[in-house]
């Protein structure tokens, strides 16, 4: 499962190979079941802490719900890194973890390609993404060039320019859909000039897991960009705020957008961008109670059903927005 979601995987029995293959491979993620044939998971997760001086690779202890209910007290004194249910393990959820980690040795470990032919803002992209603490591994300034780069280094994040040498129509796009599909455990960023709303469908037509659409001005506020990034690295959709604004104040006739408050259209907007009702609370300056109302109506007014998972909820809402 993790080889197809795009993961390079090595394997060990029990704990003692599992300490002795993390120093061998150093790898940047750990998976270790909470209970090994020679001693607990917790052991293994001390182990690699004492044995990285220049920092540990992030660990994900799985556990089953009983497990976690009895090793709770450890579970919160262990150095391990984070925990993960057995039932939730997926290449999206440990992008996600490690799109997530704090600690600076685990924000280098993202990996980034950048395609861009302007080279000025090829140059200034790979140093502000450097300085951000990604790992800039290599620069194209053309798709094919791109194609290469990714087939020999595997990013875990692509950003490429719509609009690329030959002809600067949608090269950059079309090496976008071609990574997804060779590649498919590789995020993609597109960045753009204007608003393309066609190349944006074409784009989410797919699985829109790990799929970022942004807009150029958004560079230049790093937080927000790099945030962007590291949501897509981790299994999100990212769409441009003003993408999302511009599709809605389109003008329809009869349409059930008119229907809608003042809040549910930011509610709307935030919900295409990709966020969970979590963050659209936080984002909006509500409780998650009243974002979840919000989210209830405007489905009944778009005729949309719910769905569990945000990315379903993201390609329903662009799905109608096209028409």
């Amino acid at each position: 499962m993790l080889e197809a979601a795009g993961f390079t995987v090595a394997e060990a029995a029990n704990g003692a190979e599992a300490t002795e293959a993390a120093r061998i491979v150093r790898p940047g993620l750990v998976l270790l079941d909470i209970q090994l044939p020679d001693v607990d998971g917790f052991e293994v997760a001390r182990r690699l802490a004492a044995a990285r001086a220049d920092g540990v690779a992030p660990v994900v202890v799985l556990t089953s719900t009983r497990e976690a209910r009895d090793y709770g007290g450890r579970i919160a004194a262990s150095p391990a890194a984070g925990f993960l249910p057995k039932d939730q393990l997926s290449g999206a959820a440990l992008r996600r973890f490690l799109a997530r980690d704090p600690t600076p040795a685990a924000r280098a470990r993202l990996r980034v390609v950048i395609a861009e032919d302007t080279v000025l803002l090829r140059e200034g992209l790979r140093r502000v993404l450097g300085d951000a603490g990604l790992d800039v591994a290599g620069t194209a300034g053309d798709a094919s060039q791109l194609l290469q780069l990714v087939q020999a280094l595997r990013p875990d994040v692509v950003l490429a320019d719509i609009r690329m040498p030959p002809t600067q129509t949608t090269e950059g796009l079309q090496a976008a859909l071609e990574i997804r599909r060779r590649w498919p455990g590789t995020a993609v960023v597109v960045l753009s000039q204007h608003v393309e709303t066609e190349q944006l469908f074409d784009l989410l037509a797919g699985d829109p897991r790990g799929i970022g659409y942004v807009l150029k001005e958004r560079v230049a506020d790093i937080g927000h960009f790099t945030d962007a990034i590291r949501r897509v690295a981790a299994g999100e959709s990212v769409i441009d705020p003003e993408v999302v604004s511009r599709l809605v104040a389109r003008p329809r006739r009869n349409s059930p957008l008119e229907t809608l408050t003042e809040r549910e259209g930011a509610v709307l907007a935030q919900m295409a961008e990709g966020r969970s009702n979590q963050a659209i609370a936080a984002q909006l300056y509500m409780s998650p109670k009243t974002v979840e109302t919000h989210v209830g109506s405007l489905f009944a007014k778009l005729g949309l059903l719910p769905a569990a998972e945000d990315h379903r909820r993201v390609l329903a809402v662009l799905t109608y927005l096209r028409r």
